[in-house]
């Protein structure tokens, strides 16, 4: 009897052991986000975006780490990915309801917004331009600083405007209902 209660002692202290010896990975250093466009908090989003936020960290952004007029992944790590909830309208883009990469090719005046079916992609190292499912572009605007890139949605008359920013640049993309 003394002999099991000493070996059931052993195993607890061995799975004990393992368990205080699980390694677990530190923050993200651009940590993921989800934003949501709703009618009001307590209602079902009818656009969803998860997104990672890279931070500015002194540099300089746009023109330099995020190229002009090349595909950037939006944000830091995977693609960023938007859930559409029903068939809307992205400007004069009917958009099926659905998941989507969320692409953009920043300019200094203007913007590229790029819905791509392609999902699960890491950066935009594997972009495939005959993926798109809709493009429009969208002027860019200034703004005060802001340091870590963010996604918002603010309610229009018929639907919302994905706000970006980053720094002192901004960009509204129209969704319509």
């Amino acid at each position: 009897m003394k002999k099991s209660l000493l070996l059931v002692a052993i195993m607890f202290l061995g799975t004990l052991s393992s368990i205080q010896a699980q390694k677990f990975a530190g923050l993200q250093k651009s940590p993921t986000d989800i934003t949501y466009a709703k009618a009001d908090r307590n209602a079902k989003p009818e656009i969803k975006v998860v997104y990672s936020r890279p931070q500015k960290k002194g540099r300089t952004i746009f023109g330099d780490l995020v190229k002009f007029d090349k595909v950037w992944r939006t944000g830091a790590d995977e693609a960023t990915e938007i859930k559409i909830f029903k068939d809307i309208k992205m400007g004069d883009k009917t958009v099926k309801a659905g998941t989507y990469s969320l692409y953009t090719i920043p300019g200094e005046k203007e913007w590229t917004i790029i819905l791509n079916s392609d999902l699960d992609s890491w950066g935009a190292y594997s972009y495939d331009e005959g993926k798109d499912i809709a493009r429009i572009k969208v002027p860019a605007a200034s703004g005060d600083a802001l340091e870590v890139f963010s996604i918002a949605f603010k309610k229009v008359d018929k639907g919302y405007h994905m706000v970006m920013g980053w720094d002192t640049t901004r960009v509204e993309v129209p969704f319509y209902m």
